[in-house]
């Protein structure tokens, strides 16, 4: 009699220190991370550190080199009552008005003549466009001999007309108009080549429109072009603000004298040169970090005004359109109505 023997089967548990974990999700991100951490690095150390110790300078009186003293608001409280910083505001704003309310009108006919033009469109806005890349400092030297009172291109031309000579380099009016010109003839092309690109996004059946409608070239500019481009205005207005309240390269190299950079009774000096002055030519690096969130300021407040008045909600715009619409027909409805009970 054979005996067979049974073997009882091998259960195999699986415990919890045995089972597969889940992938940490922060090591698979890790490798994405690294990538962009090369920009964020560079802009905690060259950004975001610096603006944020402007800040903690501002409240100190310090030289560069030795030790800081704190002072509170006494930098911000002498911001106030400084002659020459109100001086420069006012240059700033001479000089912005120059040049942005010219160049940003010429930039958009400019731009229009490109966008209607039917020859060589890419020669013309190459040609407009260089102006805006060519070194600012080689711009200004080019321009500072054309404005230069003896032996300037445009004093001899007024001459061969018979107009007297302009003291452009040493007259306060001179001065702003000559900075005035270089950041206009600089940057009218880039505006131009930015409102071209809005003409372009404009459907060529609004203007078809205005042909049959029976409107002029001038009507379909000012009524259908203007309005339709008006979120293009809006940002090249604050751009435009922007560079206009930070102009410092022009008036420098145009005036290269370390001790009066704003030329003769400082008619050139920007508020960026009376920091760059204050900083690094007299060494009160606090009071510069105060004028630099006194332009900061600045600069907040007229983009805030410039939104304002080109910007704007659309809807509440047409809304207040329509509803002065409605009330002046109803106006000349009961007009009608009153003449007609009178006869």
């Amino acid at each position: 009699m054979a005996v067979t023997s049974k073997t009882a089967p091998v259960v195999t548990t699986t415990t919890a220190s045995t089972a597969e974990k889940p992938p940490n999700k922060y090591k698979q991100a890790f490798p994405q991370y690294a990538a962009v951490s090369p920009f964020f690095i560079l802009f905690a150390i060259f950004g975001a550190f610096p603006v944020l110790f402007s800040i903690w300078i501002s409240f100190h009186s310090w030289d560069g080199i030795g030790q800081m003293k704190w002072v509170g608001l006494e930098q911000y409280n002498y911001l106030l009552s400084d002659v020459t910083f109100w001086k420069t505001i006012g240059n700033t704003m001479i000089i912005w008005v120059l040049s942005t309310v010219p160049m940003l009108l010429l930039a958009l006919v400019i731009a229009n003549a490109l966008h209607n033009a039917t020859r060589l469109r890419t020669f013309y806005r190459i040609a407009y466009f260089i102006p805006n890349v060519t070194s600012v400092v080689a711009i200004t030297l080019v321009f500072g001999s054309i404005f230069s009172n003896n032996f300037g291109l445009l004093n001899a031309f007024l001459r061969s007309i018979g107009v007297g000579e302009v003291q452009w380099l040493t007259s306060p009016w001179g001065i702003k108009i000559a900075i005035a010109t270089i950041v206009t003839w600089r940057w009218v092309g880039y505006n131009a080549i930015i409102y071209l690109a809005g003409l372009q996004a404009i459907s060529a059946d609004v203007y078809e429109a205005a042909k049959v409608d029976g409107a002029s070239p001038r009507q379909t500019f000012w009524r259908i072009t203007v309005p339709m481009m008006r979120p293009v205005i809006l940002f090249t207005a604050v751009t435009s603000t922007i560079g206009g309240l930070q102009i410092f390269t022009e008036s420098r190299v145009l005036f290269g004298d370390t001790n009066n950079i704003g030329g003769p009774g400082d008619a050139g000096l920007t508020i960026v040169s009376y920091l760059y002055q204050s900083a690094f030519i007299k060494n009160q690096f606090g009071y510069g970090a105060a004028i630099g969130w006194a332009l900061f300021i600045l600069i907040v407040l007229f983009s805030i005004i410039n939104w304002r008045l080109i910007g704007g909600n659309d809807d509440e715009r047409l809304t207040r359109r329509a509803a002065r619409r409605v009330e002046r027909r109803i106006a000349a409805q009961n007009a009608k109505r009153e003449a007609a009970d009178v006869r």
